[in-house]
């Protein structure tokens, strides 16, 4: 039976020798500098030279991560709420906003019914978005010349939930011996055709289009956690044209790719990609209370050995990566003129330690099966991999980093000066602590109060209809009536 770690809260580490005594308790590598680089001196400051986006070099080394609001309208345009949380974006300092947050290139596959859907109706309201980025960012930091901005491209597929929060209506890949109950497949009828998938890849060849009309520097082409276009990276078990074989299987991106470019789009490219991704994971029914889930365990694959549902899997020991695939379509993100690669892992729906490490899991998961370090270097290291293999020409954004905290900008330091990753993405942290980073850049420390403490209130909130955001840090969120029925929902699993 597996018992959960008992964590050491980062915030309880005074000293870079603490970290870096418990890092060494835990038998991984996680590199730390001794302090915090200020100004220029500092590697997250240093723009990039070697590669222009939209003409453009990204004025230094860390960017925001693309969120999945749950707070447009229910035609999928713009709301007050969304407007603010893409002005703290500019207001974050970073030079490369990577995506902004999830669109949906058709209503029907939203991952929520208050998701953004990039489509006509709603250009004007996205023009509007970017502008007050840009307004932002200007106001604090006098230029966004030096600014590249991106939409974030989407189908959520198996986690489609397009007109309830809690009603799945997925259009899956493929089978899966494990998900298939989980997402209520129940049916071959669920499954995405082939013709389906030719007609969705017209849908983001429209919504490059529109990025572009409406200003963006590029659009990411979603194939992250679980969505659709990542589950059609481990279709090995479909057939047909986006099936089997390595070529089939990334047939969709190759034709997005080719169809933005043959209708003239000069917009840039990036991919967001779990690189690897392990057998989901449920709490241990052993260890659960009704009041707390347990560890986090692996589902029974027994029956489904070996495991070829899944990209980046070790399909005979599925709680383990193998990253010669992800080495394969790092080589084809150049071959096909993608500029970014953002490096993910995983799915926040059935493995989420692994793909957003946390001391406190979110409603519906479970508590860590691994001290989040773990996880957090699991991801560096595999970026690292990636990285050293990434032909020139193509920039690698690295994720997970947020778990840090106080020892996040000396951890990014050493990874960016020894070149591991190009760019250090930050996520949720932004959401609570906009400008961390020109904190540490500005001052050399950061301000204890502001740091994400990874309590997953930003998940559990929309998991359980709610609107998105930070409230344990966030006035605009604490204050809400919301928050009232998350401190209700949250109680139980910190029992």
């Amino acid at each position: 039976m597996l018992v959960s770690p008992k964590l050491v809260r980062i915030a309880s580490l005074r000293t870079v020798a603490e970290f870096r005594a418990h890092v060494a308790s835990l038998g991984i590598d996680l590199p730390v500098e001794d302090t915090v680089a200020t100004g220029a001196a500092s590697p997250l400051a240093q723009p990039i030279e070697a590669v222009r986006i939209n003409g453009k070099r990204i004025g230094n080394r860390y960017a925001t991560q693309p969120m999945e609001g749950w707070d447009a309208s229910p035609t999928g345009n713009i709301t007050p709420e969304v407007v603010r949380r893409w002005q703290r974006f500019g207001a974050s300092g970073a030079k490369l906003i990577f995506g902004g947050e999830a669109m949906a290139v058709r209503p029907d596959g939203r991952a929520n019914p208050h998701q953004l859907i990039i489509q006509a109706a709603n250009k004007a309201g996205l023009a509007s978005l970017r502008e007050e980025l840009l307004a932002a960012h200007k106001d604090l930091y006098g230029t966004t010349d030096d600014l590249v901005l991106g939409f974030q491209l989407t189908h959520s597929g198996r986690f489609s939930r397009p007109r309830d929060e809690f009603r799945l209506e997925p259009r899956a890949a493929y089978r899966h011996p494990i998900l298939d109950r989980k997402c209520q497949v129940v049916s071959d009828a669920q499954i995405i055709t082939d013709g389906e998938i030719e007609r969705l890849v017209e849908d983001f060849i429209q919504a490059a289009a529109l990025a572009w009309d409406v200003g963006a520097d590029f659009v990411d082409i979603k194939h992250c956690h679980g969505y659709l276009l990542h589950e059609l990276l481990g279709a090995f078990t479909r057939e047909g044209r986006y099936g089997g074989s390595f070529e089939n299987r990334t047939r969709a991106l190759r034709e997005i790719v080719s169809g933005i470019r043959a209708s003239g789009n000069r917009i840039e490219l990036g991919v967001r990609l779990s690189a690897f991704d392990f057998v989901p994971f449920r709490p241990d029914p052993e260890q659960s209370t009704p009041l707390r889930p347990g560890p986090g365990v692996p589902e029974d694959f027994s029956h489904c050995l070996p495991y070829h549902y899944g990209f980046g899997v070790n399909p005979d020991k599925p709680t383990t990566y193998d990253l010669t695939e992800a080495f394969r379509f790092v080589d084809l993100c150049s071959e096909l003129g993608i500029k970014l690669l953002n490096v993910s892992a995983g799915s926040p729906y059935y493995n989420p330690h692994i793909q957003r490490p946390a001391a406190y899991p979110p409603s519906d998961g479970y508590q860590p099966p691994e001290d989040p370090l773990v996880g957090v270097a699991r991801q560096i290291h595999a970026a690292r991999q990636l990285k050293a293999r990434a032909p020139r020409g193509l920039l690698l954004i690295g994720t997970a980093y947020s778990y840090l905290q106080e020892f996040l900008p000396q951890v990014a330091q050493y990874v960016l000066r020894h070149g591991w990753i190009d760019l250090v993405g930050l996520g949720r942290a932004v959401l609570a602590y906009p400008d961390m980073l020109p904190d540490a850049l500005r001052s050399g420390k950061l301000s204890a109060k502001k740091i994400c403490r990874t309590f997953s209130d930003c998940t559990t909130a929309p998991r359980n209809g709610l609107i998105s955001g930070c409230y344990p840090l966030d006035d605009f969120y604490r204050t809400r009536a919301e928050a009232s029925t998350l401190k209700r929902l949250k109680r139980p699993s910190r029992a």
